[in-house]
């Protein structure tokens, strides 16, 4: 296996930040480790069990691992060298739901009591067995999930406009009516929720929806937000809540339409029907629906 792809997804063409939560997640594993031998009985085990992991040789920016969508992060503290506490200490706070176990060789008490205080959730020593590693990277994913889908629970849904967003139900309501989104749908739709009245670039949209990053010429996104679109202003037509940004990208900020402003002004001339077309009302279906 190739450092650096998912094993189980070939041909795949970012303060704290939010993990958008789907229902029944494939474990995603990044791996920071240079002891080939553990590494290939590892992945061997992982891709046997249906997990997607990414091997890296050394650290890599923790916006990148962002991108990657990761359930899960196991690093060997020897690899990292001198930066290993600062680099640790920056991506349990970066990403706070992301699961970190490292997994090394002879360490101190002193040492995994910092790196616990620090934010990680477990620390295994080496030598180990591959199906312990794994039970419990399980184990603390677990937890993970359940902390994260209480706090949803618990913080109950987003109202904006009309629309009503459950995170714990992974659908997005306008009064008693569903919009029957897909996943991919809902993800994007929290992601523009979490970020609302920010502009977000199509390429920051599609790294974290999408988890990779976006192929020159893709319009997955455009066509994605079109889709939202339609849904949304057929459940609540008199809300606009996806602006778009010509040449950069969308924005979410709900607003009433005013019954008024289709009608031009005395003397002036309606807008003619084909100027400043929005590019997610034109693009062709993509593979990933």
């Amino acid at each position: 296996m190739n450092a650096g792809v998912f094993s189980s997804r070939p041909s795949l063409p970012p303060h704290t930040i939010p993990i958008v939560l789907t229902s029944q997640q494939t474990t995603r594993l990044a791996v920071i480790d240079d002891d080939s031998g553990f590494v290939t009985v590892l992945s061997k085990r992982t891709e046997a069990a249906g997990w997607q992991q990414r091997v890296l040789s050394s650290a890599i920016p923790p916006d990148e691992l962002v991108a990657m969508k990761l359930n899960a992060l196991l690093l060997d503290m020897e690899v990292l060298g001198d930066e290993a506490w600062e680099y640790l200490g920056r991506v349990c706070e970066t990403l706070p739901d992301l699961a970190v176990v490292v997994c090394t060789g002879r360490s101190t008490v002193a040492q995994r009591v910092r790196a616990l205080r620090l934010g990680i959730d477990d620390w295994i020593g080496k030598p180990c067995h591959p199906e312990e590693v794994m039970a419990r990277i399980e184990a603390v994913s677990r937890r993970r999930r359940r902390r994260t889908r209480g706090a949803a629970t618990e913080a109950g849904p987003v109202v904006v406009g009309e629309l009503e967003i459950r995170a714990d139900q992974f659908q997005a309501f306008v009064g008693d009516g569903s919009l029957d989104l897909t996943r991919r749908e809902f993800e994007l739709l929290q992601l523009l929720a979490d970020t609302k009245g920010q502009v977000l670039e199509r390429e920051a949209i599609y790294q974290r929806v999408w988890g990779y990053a976006m192929a020159h010429g893709d319009r997955s996104v455009d066509v994605f937000i079109r889709k939202l679109r339609q849904k949304l202003e057929k459940r609540a037509p008199g809300w606009r809540y996806i602006h778009t940004h010509f040449g950069v990208g969308y924005r979410f900020d709900p607003e009433p339409l005013d019954a008024t402003a289709a009608d031009p002004p005395a003397g002036q001339p309606p807008a003619e029907a084909g100027s400043a077309p929005d590019p997610a009302a034109t693009e062709l279906e993509p593979a990933d629906a």
